[in-house]
């Protein structure tokens, strides 16, 4: 039996009009999914800082229900740092998120593909591809200010005082951002170009923090690694230490990497 041309169209259109709800409700089944549920945070602080720097992202977190582990990273090396990581993911009970802030995103990259970790959290945060020449890529997004206050002695670096306060700590009050200082940790000259062996944001969900008013990263960079990750991302009006200066915002991004947003 001869098929004309009217017969095949109808036929195609028919398909076509079959085929679409099952598309649709699709990816509407992927962007409804719900992240899996974890109890356990980890989380992990960059350069020129330590743990204290979650202070006020931990109590909301421990109000929440979870149980929160702050890494002291030594900023001494990647491989050192990844290792405190990994005790610290060791210590968990079961599902766990791994968040980080500025140089700590190089660490859960590398990290993150524990089988304890279920999400993903960067905050203004590196996010460096396997083997990636992160100081490279960096270089093709503006110069920000704070690089001018970074000193170095003896193989390890701090940040001047004006840099800390003016271009690290701002949209911070000035009394905090006084003790942040003190309390920077000094932070090996190498440990920036450590390149990562993996990218654990291919794999599991990940979840952005873009500071639009940092002085310390690019904000175009944080957009661009965000995009690349895919990841859920938020833009807040803070500076770099958006974990000191918004730490609700960023307590609610981490709920909902843990599977309880609202």
């Amino acid at each position: 039996m001869a098929i004309t041309l009217k017969t095949l169209r109808k036929l195609a259109v028919l398909a076509i009009g079959m085929l679409s709800p099952m598309v649709f409700a699709a990816e509407a089944s992927a962007q409804i999914a719900k992240p899996a549920e974890a109890r356990n945070v980890v989380l992990v602080h960059g350069a020129w800082a330590d743990g204290s720097s979650w202070a006020e992202v931990i109590a909301r977190l421990q109000e929440a229900g979870l149980h929160v582990t702050a890494v002291q990273n030594p900023l001494t090396s990647l491989a050192d740092s990844a290792a405190a990581t990994r005790r610290a993911l060791a210590l968990q009970d079961g599902p766990t998120v791994l968040v980080a802030h500025s140089w700590g995103g190089t660490v859960i990259s590398e990290m993150g593909m524990d089988p304890k970790v279920t999400a993903l959290v960067y905050v203004a945060a590196r996010a460096p591809d396997a083997g990636e020449d992160f100081v490279a890529l960096s270089g093709k997004f503006p110069t920000m200010p704070v690089r001018a206050g970074v000193q170095e002695r003896d193989g390890f670096t701090n940040l001047s005082e004006e840099a800390f306060l003016k271009y690290f700590a701002n949209g911070i009050a000035n009394e905090k951002a006084e003790v942040l200082y003190a309390e920077q940790e000094p932070t090996a000259a190498s440990l920036f170009g450590g390149r990562t062996t993996m990218a654990a944001w291919r794999s599991k969900p990940s979840w952005y923090a873009v500071s639009k008013l940092d002085q310390t990263i690019s904000p175009d960079l944080e957009r661009f690694l965000a995009a690349r990750m895919k990841a859920t991302t938020v833009e807040l009006e803070a500076g770099h230490l958006s974990l000191v200066s918004h730490p609700q915002e960023i307590a609610d991004l981490i709920l909902a990497a843990a599977g309880r947003g609202k």
